[in-house]
């Protein structure tokens, strides 16, 4: 088919009701066109059969496990890693044993958020006062005895996507620069009621989108290089987690959005399953995709959180009525006879980096050492991620249409680009991708049913640098070559299975590197229990990035 020309886009836009500024008239008409050329693949795959059903209905009991039962594993009170970067669970420990003040705990993540956010920008907004009085209220608790929550005293960050009542929430954008929710967030409420401290609100690309340009409340920067991108959307989530500017942080993830700053900063992030956890008071991008989630320092931590944060919440139809396990008591490090599948097309990707390659093939032999068995299983359609988040992203437009249509200019120009570029696309491309994204969901809900957990590289390549991230489009054969260079996070949330990144090594430059694990819907135990038998078989979960390492 030949190209749209500009004056066509234009002209497409206008029926569709968008405006469209001057300066994204090119990169828009170059991305259509790549976008309707790479959709032609459709019509090589049985479709017709397959609903466009964007999500499933939840199940109405948990996955069952036909494994040993055990006593629950007692968690690390004790490390030597620095009080600042030490596990929550042993902050925890401590605490409750009065061994440290929580008043104390917070005021070092403050000094050191003043110390280094200079340079990380990693927070928009700090919350000294509230949280040095939320420290004094909860160090009072421990003295006159009273009922401790899971997070008694612990100091968190949320993502700045999250509510929280009276205090600003701008989802990284100028537009929302004055908005002060009037409650909190469900997830956000639920850490408070066990006992956490906040912080702050962290920094993120604007709207949750892949890429800002020119961030608003300045360029967040990855500690380990502070040329190299700290991955978004939870960019300030990963970055004050490494850097230890907070003991753990909340995030958000579409497509990706928690996984990608813990690959890109080497720490955990957890995916949960699609309804796990409620996402009232979270600004929305995809409802069928958008999910909350802790990125921590280490694999229990990430089950403690959950801990708090899963379960059912009336004001979130989403949600899903299932009950909580207690995420921690898989933490045994026994994965012996577990079945692991590698998604083949992920290991043999063109654009795959032999860095991260040769890190996730050491990560394999690591799992078959600790007894499981290592096979390799193939997701054929994964390779057309980049179609299926592509043609189907028209949630993001409607969930923007009025800030779109009155407030253009104050958009970053990527995040403007990104939200205005699906309603563009016709209908039915979308309800064809949704058909071909149902294809990719049973090929992944398939191979979690023939395995206990699915292995592959986080993303195929280390973090890049932040200047080769703003580099202006400058053709089709560009943007569908991004398109073909398929992503290995979407998966996940196509599918509506949990997914963790944890850290699997570094290249020889330094970056981190991240191992992605992935099992059934609602399965999270089976990713701890893989996630933390890995992590307590390496090292890379102990070591501290260069800023902030003092």
């Amino acid at each position: 088919m030949a190209d749209l020309s500009q004056e066509q886009m234009l002209e497409m836009a206008r029926i569709a009701g968008l405006r469209i500024p001057d300066e994204d008239v090119e990169h828009l008409t170059f991305r259509l066109n790549a976008l309707l050329e790479a959709s032609q693949v459709l019509d090589q795959y049985p479709l017709d059969e397959l609903k466009a059903l964007p999500s499933l209905a939840h199940p109405f009991e948990l996955p069952s496990h036909q494994r040993e039962h055990r006593p629950a594993p007692p968690l690390t009170v004790e490390t030597d890693a620095p009080l600042a970067y030490k596990p929550i669970t042993e902050l925890s420990h401590l605490i409750r044993t009065r061994q440290l003040s929580p008043v104390e705990l917070t005021d070092l993540y403050l000094q050191r958020i003043g110390q280094f956010d200079g340079d990380l920008k990693s927070y928009i907004t700090v919350l000294p006062e509230i949280a040095r009085q939320e420290a004094r209220e909860a160090e009072r608790a421990v003295a006159e005895g009273s009922e401790l929550g899971l997070l008694h005293g612990i100091p968190l960050a949320y993502k700045d996507e999250f509510y929280t009542k009276g205090v600003r929430t701008t989802c990284g954008s100028l537009i929302l620069s004055e908005f002060v929710p009037d409650y909190d967030a469900t997830a956000v409420g639920k850490l408070h009621e066990a006992g956490a401290v906040m912080l702050g609100k962290l920094n993120m690309t604007e709207w949750a989108t892949p890429l800002t340009l020119e961030f608003p409340y300045g360029q967040p920067r990855n500690p380990w290089n502070l040329e190299h991108d700290a991955g978004g959307s939870s960019t300030g989530s990963g970055i004050a987690t490494a850097a230890a500017l907070c003991a753990g942080a909340l995030g958000e993830d579409t497509g990706g959005s928690i996984r990608r700053p813990a690959a890109n900063n080497s720490c955990v992030g957890l995916r949960p399953s699609w309804g796990r956890v409620s996402m009232h008071g979270v600004i929305p991008a995809v409802w069928s995709q958008d999910t909350a989630g802790p990125l921590v320092r280490t694999v229990a931590d990430c089950a403690l959180l959950m801990n708090v944060i899963a379960g059912y919440d009336p004001n979130d139809p989403i949600t899903a009525n299932l009950p909580v396990p207690d995420y921690t008591a898989v933490l045994d490090g026994n994965i012996r006879g577990m079945r692991v599948g590698v998604v083949k097309e992920t290991m043999e990707a063109a654009h795959l980096h032999p860095e991260v390659k040769a890190a996730v093939a050491e990560a394999l032999r690591r799992f078959e050492g600790l007894g499981a068995t290592v096979e390799e299983v193939s997701i054929p359609t994964i390779t057309l991620s980049g179609v299926i988040s592509g043609a189907g992203g028209s949630d993001r437009t409607a969930l923007q249409w009025k800030h779109l249509m009155q407030s253009p200019d104050r958009y970053d120009a990527a995040a403007r680009r990104f939200n205005l570029l699906p309603g563009l696309l016709p209908a039915v491309l979308y309800q064809r991708a949704l058909q071909l994204r149902n294809l990719l969901r049973r090929q992944v809900l398939e191979a979690c049913e023939r395995y206990d957990v699915l292995l592959s590289p986080y993303q195929a390549t280390p973090p890049p640098r932040i200047q080769d991230t703003k580099k202006p489009l400058a053709s089709k054969e560009q943007a569908l070559n991004e398109i073909w260079n398929f992503s290995f996070s979407n998966a996940a949330p196509f599918a509506g299975v949990p997914a963790i990144s944890v850290p699997c090594g570094f290249t020889q430059d330094g970056l981190p590197l991240g191992l992605q694990i992935m099992a059934k819907r609602f399965d999270e135990e089976a990713v701890f229990r893989a996630a933390h038998a890995y992590e307590q078989d390496t090292p890379w979960h102990t070591m501290r990035p260069p800023v902030g390492d003092q």
